[in-house]
């Protein structure tokens, strides 16, 4: 699903999520949010700090948007901070 766009505009990006749920038992919500985005079909790592998703857009932004809402659903009180660049950088490796 990841690839696959509605429009004949393709447009990949990378975006890196941050999911905090205030609350004392803060894990379950983002083991379930992270499980929610790996089985998206989207290049996704993980970091002790943040996920990071990569694929194109629209697909992109779905997907995100369909596990926001389920984990803010979940939770009373959470925050999703997300960052997002205008390419593709799943490939990244640092040159110095």
């Amino acid at each position: 699903m990841c690839h696959s766009h509605q429009n004949n505009i393709k447009m990949e990006i990378s975006v890196e999520l941050t999911l905090t749920p205030l609350q004392d038992n803060f894990e379950p919500p983002i083991v379930a949010f992270i499980k929610e985005l790996r089985n998206s079909g989207c290049i996704i790592k993980e970091t002790p700090l943040s996920t990071q998703v990569y694929g194109e857009f629209y697909s992109v932004m779905t997907i995100i948007t369909d596990a926001a809402q389920k984990a803010f659903m979940q939770s009373e009180h959470v925050i999703l901070n997300m960052k997002i660049v205008k390419t593709n950088r799943s490939n990244y490796e640092p040159s110095f």
